[in-house]
């Protein structure tokens, strides 16, 4: 077969001969309109072992597209994503979990093509691409794919089982209701113009994933919920990539779970238990959106746009923020065990103190780590250097400032 030959070809091609190899591979592919139907029905049937092969490996949707925009083109990009959903026509709706779904949508993987042999003809006419550019294009990706390595799989795979029952209700399917409420008392404070409405918003949602988080240890300990650690990806990315993961595994640890760094692909590898690894999601976002406007702004002056203190005022803002985060665990932690409980509805009622928590969030924590060495047999530390002091002051003042109350809230547990 042309497609399975010039693949082949490229897929083996040292550095040196690339060029080569794809020269002569699109060329192959796109000599004559008149077979380029055929080849377009074959591009999407190989989709189906391309990607299949890189789901198998411990890839997910998110991880190829964000490989993809790394190391290749826009137009590379918008191939892999009807790849993926090409791809996805061979599973069942309902069959991948509940973050393998919410990557779909947030790709917006679609097949919008009028049946399989004109799709190669609709796409180059969408991207005003020739026949060999589009060969071109499409030997580059699947090169770029078929060489990547098995890595630590964060979940199921389509078709096999998920580790437990999906989560109903919320906006997101399978989303908890409790999520789903803070996710939009977090958007109603990044929306508003008045701090103090902000600050209180946030506060709100802190405490509601605060108390969630407890209540899930608690479940555990008591027998009625046998949940396990589970994990996600979470994309870090140039510039600075070294603070930002600081920033993550602030975080990360301050809500009982652990951050390892794949900086060749651009990606942490989060572990805890699924509600904490849905609130550091979103309090890692809000804190690096917020870090980043704080840098932009600290940057107008000065020796401000230099490295040096770019890079030192993502350290220092990532190792305040990892004080804070600890301090607000602690007292959420403590006002639990000594029985202040937080209902849905926000109001506060008075429990008899509980002393499984302490020994129940202990279990956790463990379980995390035990699941960490499991995935990761192999770890090393990095260190990130502070070289520059006026950015390490301006990073820690910028942290003092972080609305950070509500997410960090949702990360504690």
């Amino acid at each position: 077969m042309l497609l399975e030959q010039a693949v082949r070809s490229v897929l083996t091609a040292p550095d040196g001969t690339l060029d080569l190899a794809l020269d002569t591979g699109a060329s192959l592919l796109a000599a004559s309109a008149g077979q380029w139907p055929a080849v377009s029905r074959a591009v999407l049937g190989h989709a189906d072992t391309a990607v299949g092969r890189c789901w198998s490996a411990g890839w997910r949707p998110a991880d190829l597209v964000r490989v993809v925009r790394r190391e290749l083109k826009p137009v590379h990009l918008a191939l892999a994503v009807d790849l993926i959903a090409a791809e996805g026509r061979r599973h069942p709706a309902a069959a991948p979990d509940r973050r393998w779904q919410e990557q779909l949508r947030e790709l917006e993987t679609e097949v919008w093509w009028q049946g399989d042999d004109g799709y190669l003809a609709a796409f180059a006419h969408r991207h005003r691409l020739d026949r060999f550019a589009l060969a071109t294009t499409l030997l580059e990706l699947l090169r770029t794919w078929g060489r990547l390595p098995p890595i630590a799989p964060v979940g199921p795979t389509p078709g096999q089982a998920a580790p437990r029952a999906e989560r109903s209700a919320g906006p997101v399917p399978g989303e908890p209701r409790m999520l789903a409420r803070i996710r939009a008392l977090l958007a109603k404070a990044e929306s508003t113009e008045y701090p103090e409405e902000a600050e209180a918003l946030t506060a709100k949602a802190q405490q509601l994933m605060a108390q969630h988080s407890i209540d899930e240890a608690l479940l555990a300990a008591a027998g009625a919920d046998r949940d396990a650690p589970a994990a996600l990806r979470i994309g870090v990315d140039n510039p600075y990539e070294g603070p930002k993961t600081m920033l993550l595994d602030a975080v990360a640890a301050a809500n009982r779970c652990r951050v390892v760094w794949a900086k060749e692909f651009g990606f942490c590898t989060v572990v805890g238990f699924d509600g904490d690894l849905d609130g550091v999601e979103l309090l890692y976002t809000s804190l690096l959106v917020q870090a980043t406007h704080a840098l932009n702004k600290a940057g107008s002056g000065r020796d401000s746009r230099t490295k040096a203190f770019r890079q030192s005022f993502l350290v220092a803002y990532a190792a305040r923020i990892r004080e804070r985060l600890t301090t607000a665990t602690e007292r959420a932690t403590s006002a639990a065990a000594a029985g202040r409980h937080l209902r849905e509805d926000g109001t506060e009622e008075q429990l008899l103190p509980d002393e499984r928590l302490l020994p129940a969030l202990a279990a956790r924590s463990e379980a995390v780590d035990e699941e960490v060495g499991r995935l990761f047999p192999k770890l090393v530390s990095q260190r990130v250097r502070v070289s520059d002091g006026e950015g390490w002051a301006a990073g820690r003042a910028a942290a003092d400032r972080a609305a950070l109350h509500g997410r960090t809230g949702e990360l504690r547990r």
